[in-house]
């Protein structure tokens, strides 16, 4: 008979729906995060079975976690050889929190606990194995500790760097986390060594300063694409306008601008500086106020002759450079014939290797939606990706640009 909590599996998506993932708990404070993260991993879709050092089973009982994924919980080896069999039959394994006495003993080849000795199967086999520290600061920051994690990354090992909060390695957000788990299952760092920059959210243009024209772009699309492109290992820059509230762009680099021009100047200096890649996600402003008042205008007073004028194009400013130029296309259309036809039309105006064109008449995708559905157009190719999270889609996306960019 089925475990309830089986029945979360793959409520939020498909993405893992093939994935054994096996998680590692060790006898940190932050363990009752991992209860979350094993949770979100089976709503991606993939199956988890958690394996407790036992010094954790001090910390939080193994029926908590068994409750969680619905499957026992291993807190010791058996006749079963469990450290054998899960390392054959699972395709990666998590250790998350993974605390300075755990990686050590990795390191340096100790298997005198179920969380270790397991992992050391899992290296052996050459499947992936990611660690998620938590600890305090000068202890993640030690001679010794820095050495154990390099080691471990040359063996092949995958270290999720903590968020570092005052005098903390934290444990990362869960979202984070599943986010990053699942595109390293997925993809792996297969954008190791690509140099990309990425645009995101809306541009405002000021009549005042209170007053601006603007759009609803939310950023989502082009945060989930520099967050991908990070997770995959490439070297992304993200340049963002106003970003709604929710969104967490995790690239390590980030350059917040206003205006249209700002955006343009900064994405122009990745560009002279060696950016390769550049994927305008975001939705600058087309227009601004030929006249502007340094001061609010007051609205009792009168009411201000208004004339608009050009910004510049972005794309413009980028296609003189030896570049791989991806643009976006948000058309008001009827149907993807016609979508297609005006797609092709801006790809050629403005010179785009890629164009990735949306319907923004459906309010059920594109701005300020989690959802998208795209229509991808090459030199010689038209790709449609079905709706979808805006993260996968991002992923889909990326896949494309990095064909493309290999065959260009």
């Amino acid at each position: 008979m089925s475990h309830p909590s089986k029945k979360i599996i793959g409520e939020i998506s498909s993405e893992l729906s093939n994935k054994k993932i096996v998680v590692g708990v060790t006898a940190s404070v932050s363990i009752y995060r991992t209860i979350d993260l094993v949770r979100t991993l089976m709503r991606l879709g993939a199956e988890v079975k958690v394996i407790m050092s036992k010094d954790a089973t001090k910390l939080i009982s193994p029926s908590m976690f068994e409750w969680a994924t619905g499957s026992p919980v291993v807190t010791k080896l058996t006749g079963e050889i469990e450290h054998v069999t899960l390392a054959e039959d699972f395709d990666a394994y998590v250790i998350a929190p993974a605390t300075a006495n755990t990686i050590s003993k990795i390191s340096n080849g100790i298997a005198d606990t179920t969380v270790t000795i397991t992992a050391l199967n899992f290296i052996g086999l050459k499947k992936p194995v990611i660690l998620v520290p938590a600890m305090h600061l000068p202890m993640y920051f030690s001679p010794q500790m820095v050495s154990n994690l390099n080691k471990l990354r040359e063996l092949g090992v995958i270290v999720i760097e903590p968020f570092l909060v005052r005098d903390v390695a934290h444990y990362p957000d869960i979202d984070y986390l599943a986010s990053y788990i699942s595109t390293l299952l997925l993809r792996g760092k297969d954008l190791e060594g690509y140099k990309i920059v990425v645009t995101a959210g809306p541009t405002r243009e000021y009549l005042d300063p209170v007053r601006f024209i603007s759009n609803p772009s939310s950023g989502t699309m082009g945060v989930a694409i520099a967050n991908e492109a990070y997770f995959r290992g490439a070297d992304v820059v993200l340049v963002h306008g106003p970003l709604s509230s929710h969104l967490k762009p995790y690239v390590k680099k980030k350059v917040s601008v206003e205006t249209t021009n700002e955006m343009a100047n900064e994405v122009e200096k990745f560009v002279k500086e060696g950016y390769n890649i550049v994927i305008l996600a975001g939705a600058p402003a087309d227009y601004k106020f030929k006249n502007t008042s340094s001061s609010k205008i007051d609205s009792h007073v009168e009411v201000p002759k208004i004339e608009l004028e050009k910004t510049i194009k972005i794309s413009s400013v980028i296609r003189k450079y030896n570049v791989f130029l991806v643009g976006f296309a948000a058309e008001t259309v009827n149907d993807d014939s016609e979508l297609i036809e005006k797609a092709k039309l801006k790809k050629e105006r403005h010179g785009f290797d890629i164009i990735i064109a949306n319907n923004a008449s459906r309010r059920d995708i594109a701005f300020s939606s989690d959802y998208n559905e795209v229509i991808v157009i090459g030199k010689n190719f038209v790709k449609k990706i079905n709706k979808n999270y805006k993260t996968i889609i991002a992923r889909e996306i990326l896949d494309i640009v990095k064909q493309e960019y290999k065959t260009k």
